[in-house]
């Protein structure tokens, strides 16, 4: 065949700055498949269903040109990235949406691959609901973070457009998709493409030089690290193969080096996972070949756009440039390390304001974690680039919302949604960023502290003042604190860095990192053994809470088997079943499943107390027998328990009228991240910046119970996602919806995609109740209340507590709040008045041992006190200790411990500003004290308190502190 007809509207042909463009015809385009790299090797067309062409070289007159690159209007960032999705969805693939960064998956932090949301059916544990997909996946890896702005291709940020296959075409035909992608509908010169392979992958080899026709000296065959992608120590894998793109083809192939940033880059990989690797070590194949690849769009956007690096491309120098507007210094004159601050926080910006959308909030843990860290680099490297707000008196001063601005404008073809969560986004990054300011801070009073002790410490050993690594790592890590100004403040005072100890801490860090997110395992986790040929179960429960079902599978602890006795622990697995499975935050379904002998007795019962979803949509049942013996292939009368059904429906509809009130109250702009819908309560967890008002939370609960005196009926509707969208139907951001959805919607108050159970109407609530809110993270609030019968028993319990609260006090009900106001003031003037009694006591034992205060020095001479007071209170026992450093007169020192109860140590330590001038610090001396009783404290140069467990060790340690102070002040008050 000489050539092969494709549609014109599928080519959508890039316009070129110097290189010929497909001519410009209605209808078909006749696409020559002979010419290849002047070579003339004739091509076969390929036989797979998808197929439109195999490979399409350009001719010789292109091959000979060294520029590439059309005009840069013309080939956005957002052109490429539908470009890629079209020419896939041209070839049969199903377009599916980016997943949340974060990830289904418990083995990974953050979703740091296109193919993490397919990785149940890489594994075969869930099957496919199409044949092959494309995607372009938002991603975040911060393994490299501390090369960002260094070289010209990390980020932490960067999306992966990738196309997949499950089972349905393979090698062949992803090598020659690739390729047609990359030298027709891209247009790249193939005299500058070079491609990587597996050293034993002899059929991808053959592949590219005789299919496709790529001279064997531009495909390097690599070693395992570098071409061989495995899920695990076993599970799937494969070989795989890479394109590179040459920037200096002038220099040849000999010796030519694809790790050579400065010549190649790495913009698309193809991972053929054929593999299963065995305990052993040995491989088999496995039965569904699969196709993982990507193509790193800023990559691409670098190449066609023809700029030095990924960064001044169009995805990410528009941030740079609003970053470079607020410092006042141009980017194309700046020096290169404001530039690589630039890109740092071109880079970052991205990373934070799509990981804030996705849910996470800025924590000390996990992903949250991850973000504070993006903001806090982003605003020290602000800091030394001089970037403060530009006015806007809403911000009060972050300038962090100012750049987010512009992020949200770059991504509208990214995320649509995106634009409705900004008002939160920017609010946790402005809140996020003066919380931060205030960090550093502290961070400059802590440095100033670590000099003066690197300065003291050098005097006293007579040697050259050095911070120590470990300090500038505290400095950096946890208080943000920029590592050029420690340097530059440190050169002030004449201090020296331990550069060696900051790079070992570094190091650390940087292997934690890793290890938390560069890898995506493809393991099966536990409860994940059930046989593949399970079918799914059919879910009737929204109709009925009973039917006849037939057993499919049980398990033992986590093992297959036929069947099971009396009093043990199974998990069931049905063809079909009532029960609903715990999803969308609301619980299983509790009951009973029977197998009858004859009309009236049950053979055997097993008892339902949890169903969870395996495998997609197999239904396991989690219970206990009770009576006789289960087996696989019996027929069971399911029966979910009406009441705990009934708590969970009215529970879950309560949910959704909370989240309504919510937005009635507080904004529109907040939203929902997490719930659990139980049968004693719920729980909603949402984004908010401060506590709720009692004033909001009762008005709240008004509304709420408005609309359930209302009796409005629900109304429950299948559609398609689309549709539901379009209506207004609120989505849990992250969650992944099919094409169909189930959309729940209580006429006039919300409108919601949900599969979970609700009731019919309204008034079944019966009643709405606050129990709590709380704060559970930064920016996360949480909401716990009841409904329904739970809120009958809230009520009856509340009553219940208050009448014998009354009872009690013999008040009223009206009175009883008086009534306890009252009896706490007169318990705080005792306590006040016994406080003071023990104060004066405390002070009549300082007066009586002040007499003992030592004499130290000769030309100067110190008063030095050190003594224990029996059965003193550590708020006593810092009034002693007042007393006598009065009394004693300056110069003096006192330390003073005691036991106030078992096993508890109380210590103060006083020194006047004569002492504390030699470099003695009260609460750097304390501490050190305080350790020989198992303890710690500290506290003011002058003053200072700490506490222990060990008792015993406190006659001993006050030896201690009493020698030491006899010998410093010997040593430096002379």
């Amino acid at each position: 065949m000489e050539g092969l007809a494709v549609p014109v509207a599928q080519l959508l042909p890039l316009p070129k700055v110097g290189i010929p463009t497909t001519p410009n015809v209605t209808g078909f385009v006749s696409l020559n498949l002979k010419q290849h790299l002047g070579r003339g090797v004739s091509f076969r067309t390929s036989s797979h269903a998808h197929s439109q062409a195999e490979a399409v070289p350009l001719s010789e007159h292109e091959q000979e040109l060294d520029n590439p690159n059309p005009n840069p209007d013309c080939v956005s960032g957002d052109s490429i990235r539908q470009r890629f999705l079209n020419f896939y969805a041209c070839r049969g693939h199903k377009v599916l949406p980016s997943a949340s960064l974060v990830p289904d998956d418990p083995t990974v932090l953050l979703t740091i691959a296109g193919m993490l949301q397919f990785k149940p059916i890489f594994l075969g544990k869930v099957p496919r609901q199409v044949p092959c997909a494309t995607t372009a996946q938002r991603c975040i890896r911060t393994n490299d973070i501390h090369n960002v702005g260094l070289t010209a291709r990390h980020h932490t940020f960067f999306e992966m457009l990738g196309n997949f296959s499950f089972g349905d075409y393979f090698k062949k035909q992803a090598i020659l998709w690739a390729w047609e992608l990359s030298t027709v509908e891209f247009r790249l010169p193939p005299n500058r493409l070079w491609v990587s392979v597996y050293q034993d992958d002899d059929e991808a080899f053959q592949l590219w030089s005789h299919e496709v026709g790529v001279p064997v000296e531009r495909i390097k065959r690599l070693g395992e690290e570098d071409n061989f992608w495995s899920s695990g120590v076993t599970g799937p894998c494969g070989p795989c193969s890479e394109i590179y793109y040459d920037f200096h083809p002038e220099r040849g192939h000999v010796d030519a080096d694809l790790n050579d940033d400065t010549r190649f880059i790495e913009f698309y990989n193809l991972v053929f996972m054929q593999y299963n690797k065995k305990d052993d070590g040995s491989l088999e194949p496995l039965k569904q070949k699969n196709i993982d690849t990507g193509l790193g769009l800023e990559r691409m956007a670098r190449i066609l756009q023809n700029v030095p690096n990924n960064y001044e491309t169009d995805l990410i120098f528009p941030i740079i440039e609003m970053a470079s507007k607020l410092t006042n210094v141009s980017y194309g004159t700046a020096d290169d390390q404001t530039k690589r601050n630039l890109k740092i926080i071109g880079d970052h910006m991205r990373a934070i304001v799509f990981l804030i959308s996705d849910g996470v909030v800025p924590s000390n843990v996990g992903r949250g974690y991850v973000v504070r860290r993006l903001i806090r680099r982003v605003v020290r490297t602000g800091r030394l680039l001089g970037i403060k707000g530009d006015g806007r008196g809403d911000l009060e001063g972050a300038f962090l919302p100012i750049i987010a601005e512009k992020v949200v404008e770059l991504s509208r073809q990214i995320d649509a949604d995106l634009k409705n969560r900004a008002p939160r986004i920017l609010e946790e990054l402005k809140r996020e960023e003066l919380r931060f300011v205030q960090t550093l801070e502290r961070g400059e009073k802590l440095l100033e502290e670590k000099l003066a002790d690197a300065l003291s410490s050098a005097e006293r050993n007579g040697t050259v003042p050095c911070l120590a690594g470990e300090d500038v790592f505290l400095l950096y890590d946890t208080y943000g604190y920029p590592m050029e100004i420690t340097k530059e403040v440190a050169e002030e005072c004449g201090v020296n860095i331990d550069m060696s100890g900051f790079d070992i801490e570094m190091e650390k860090q940087r292997r934690q990192s890793q290890a938390a997110h560069n890898t995506v395992k493809l393991t099966i986790g536990n409860g994940e053994n059930i046989a593949e040929d399970v079918p799914d179960t059919e879910f009737i429960g929204y109709d009925s809470l009973y039917c006849k079902a037939m057993i499919e599978s049980l398990m033992v602890n986590g093992d297959p088997v036929v069947r099971v006795g009396e009093g043990s622990n199974v998990e069931v697995l049905l063809n079909k079943t009532p029960f609903y499975a715990e999803s969308g935050g609301q619980i299983g379904d509790h009951g009973f499943l029977y197998i009858s002998e004859g009309e009236n007795q049950p053979k055997a019962v097993v008892e339902i107390i949890d169903v969870q979803k395996s495998l997609g949509n197999v239904f396991v049942h989690k219970g206990t027998v009770q009576k006789g013996v289960v087996e696989v292939g019996k027929e069971v009368e399911a029966t979910v328990d009406v009441k705990l059904r009934q708590r969970a429906k009215v529970h879950h509809t309560a949910t959704h009228l909370l989240q309504a009130a919510l937005k009635k109250v507080i904004g529109q702009e907040t939203s929902q991240a997490g719930s659990l819908v139980a049968f004693d309560r719920l729980r909603f967890d949402f984004n908010f910046h401060r506590p709720l008002l009692d004033s909001e939370l009762a008005e709240i609960e008004v509304i709420i119970n408005g609309w359930i005196e209302d009796s409005t009926l629900l109304q429950t509707k299948v559609m398609p996602l689309a549709d539901a969208k379009r209506a207004g139907a609120i989505a849990m951001f992250g969650e992944k919806y099919g094409e169909e959805v189930r959309v729940v919607e209580v006429p006039g108050v919300s409108m919601e995609l949900c599969g979970g159970t609700h009731v019919s109407s309204t008034s079944e609530i019966r009643g709405f109740k606050i129990i709590s809110e709380q704060g559970i993270a930064s920016g996360i609030r949480r909401i716990e209340a009841v409904a329904g019968e739970a809120f009958i028993e809230y009520v009856n319990a509340r009553d219940f507590y208050l009448r014998q609260l009354c009872s009690t006090l013999k008040v009223k009900p009206e009175e009883v709040t008086t009534r306890i106001e009252n009896l706490l003031e007169e318990l705080r003037v005792a306590r006040n008045e016994n406080s003071a009694v023990r104060a004066k006591a405390a002070v009549y034992k300082a007066s009586v041992i002040a007499s003992k205060a030592l004499l130290v020095g000769n030309s100067k001479q110190y008063r030095v006190l050190v003594e224990c007071l029996d059965d003193v209170d550590a708020e006593s026992l810092k009034s002693a200790a007042e007393y006598l450093i009065e009394t004693l007169g300056d110069p003096a020192a006192v330390v003073l411990g005691s036991c106030p109860g078992a096993g508890k140590v109380s210590l103060v330590a006083a020194f006047t500003p004569g002492v504390v001038d030699l470099g003695i610090q009260a609460g750097k001396f304390i501490g050190q004290i305080a350790k020989l009783c198992g303890g710690g404290g500290g506290g003011r140069p002058n003053f200072a308190q700490a506490g222990g467990r060990k008792a015993e060790n406190l006659a001993s340690a006050l030896d201690k502190a009493r020698s030491e102070l006899l010998a410093t002040l010997c040593e430096k008050g002379n």
